[in-house]
């Protein structure tokens, strides 16, 4: 298991997010979800100009063994999404926390103050 990034806020859906400039929060899966989905063969990514609540599903990881809905850590429009993953969705087994998925303007960063740090989001993994 890598080391937690702690720059970065984790949900219990096993998303991470990080806050960049001008209010925009770029999402990823952490490298516990993509050791527990195994080797992803598909990453279904939201539309560029959709709005946005937090909490709501907006993606999906499909794996070999299963597949699992990717939630929104904020209310926004999302504003990117790492079009790489299209043809190369294996980036996120490699490096998890360097590869993001979709990247949200946040209507209120403040949002993110509900999320996890590094040791909150390792103690409820390791329970």
């Amino acid at each position: 298991m890598n080391e937690m990034p702690e720059n970065l806020k984790y949900a219990s859906t096993h998303e991470w997010a990080k806050l960049e400039e001008g209010q925009i929060v770029r999402v990823g899966i952490t490298d516990f979800a993509q050791s527990e989905l195994g080797d992803i063969v598909y990453i279904g990514l939201p539309e560029v100009g959709r709005a946005v609540a937090r909490n709501e599903a907006i993606a999906v990881v499909e794996s070999v063994k299963t597949a699992s809905d990717l939630f929104s850590p904020v209310a926004g429009t999302v504003v990117a999404v790492n079009e790489t993953l299209e043809d190369a969705p294996e980036q996120v087994n490699d490096d998890a926390f360097n590869t993001w998925l979709f990247a949200v303007k946040a209507d209120n960063p403040a949002e993110l103050e509900q999320l996890m740090d590094a040791a909150a989001y390792q103690q409820m993994i390791a329970e």
